[in-house]
């Protein structure tokens, strides 16, 4: 049995004009200790898809249906005390801005401390040992030191590792990262990701990376699931994928990578725009973006198709 499992999840926003679907039809399991990416364009749902696990969707916003199971329960339905067992504690979530997660009046052992007090009974003492182990976890230098600093008095780098640092005090079974290196220049990302890694084999925590940036994504993940417009379009196993994509939005989104472009060239890029949530077009909803369109594609959505190792929807698509 999956340690996650998703099926058929859709999250809806009623607006004045009427309900509009900000993620339909997702599906996908996790196992243990293992690491999927999800990326795509803003706007494809992959924020919202995750924060639809612990019931953090912003409101109006709610899971309008589908299945959320973890362990062995579903959690979909669950009230607000089963859901504060789990989250922060079984699934804890790493966001991309530190400085918007860390409490910049709190020291960082008071963030620490609490967040243990929050979940288990302990002394505030036990906190403190378990905050300095899980500071010297991911690498930070002279964790005593840090936990008496403010958050402002750290480098971006370091406050993020301090915020992997607090997914870790509970020894959860996923975390749940969206765009944790967005803010940090790339040799800080290197670090982040290579430090990432190292805590799932070392904890062997499921892992679910949310990003733009497929460069990220093939760096750690084993399974990529590549969303479009509130659905997911593709995935398999991450290096066939980028590899080899089956959609012409994953293959755009490979040919937009950097190393793609021959120096001195201007970098490609997929033509057009994600469509809005409000005017998703009829049919496939990358047709109007995609170089393959047929009016096959124009009237009618393709299914999510699932093969012998990859999954795709699309009407044409592509070998090779």
């Amino acid at each position: 049995m999956a340690l996650l499992s998703i099926r058929n999840l859709e999250v809806v926003f009623p607006l004045r004009t009427g309900t509009i679907p900000a993620i339909q039809d997702v599906s996908y399991d996790l196992e243990e200790g293992e690491r999927i990416g999800i990326v795509g364009e803003s706007g494809a749902g992959k924020s919202v898809s995750a924060f639809a696990i612990l019931n953090l969707v912003s409101q109006p916003g709610y899971l309008s249906s589908g299945s959320i199971v973890f362990e062995g329960q579903e959690i979909s339905n669950a009230d607000d005390e089963t859901m504060r067992r789990i989250r922060g504690n079984k699934i804890s979530m790493i966001f991309q801005d530190p400085m918007m997660t860390l409490n910049p009046v709190l020291t960082i052992s008071t963030q620490m401390e609490e967040t243990l007090l929050a979940h288990t009974r302990m002394t505030r003492e036990a906190a403190r040992s378990i905050a300095i182990e899980k500071l010297r976890a991911v690498q930070i230098p002279s964790p005593e030191k840090r936990l008496e600093q403010y958050p402002h008095e750290l480098s971006g780098g370091m406050r993020q590792r301090i915020v992997i640092a607090i997914s870790l005090l509970t020894d959860p079974r996923i975390i749940i990262a969206d765009e944790p290196t967005t803010a940090l220049d790339v040799t800080i990302q290197a670090e982040i990701l290579e430090l990432l890694l190292a805590l799932c084999n070392d904890y062997r925590m499921g892992l679910i990376l949310i990003t733009h940036d497929l460069g990220v994504v093939s760096q750690i993940s084993q399974r990529i699931l590549v969303m479009y417009a509130g659905r997911i379009i593709e995935q398999g196993n991450t290096r066939e994928v980028i590899a080899s994509p089956a959609h012409p939005y994953t293959r755009g989104l490979v040919g937009a990578l950097p190393e793609m472009t021959r120096p001195g060239r201007r970098l490609n890029q997929i033509p057009g725009t994600m469509p809005s949530l409000q005017s998703i077009p009829t049919g496939c909803p990358f047709h109007d973006r995609c170089s393959h369109v047929t009016d096959l594609c124009r009237s009618h959505r393709p299914d999510l198709v699932s093969g012998s190792r990859r999954a795709v929807a699309c009407h044409h698509p592509l070998t090779g």
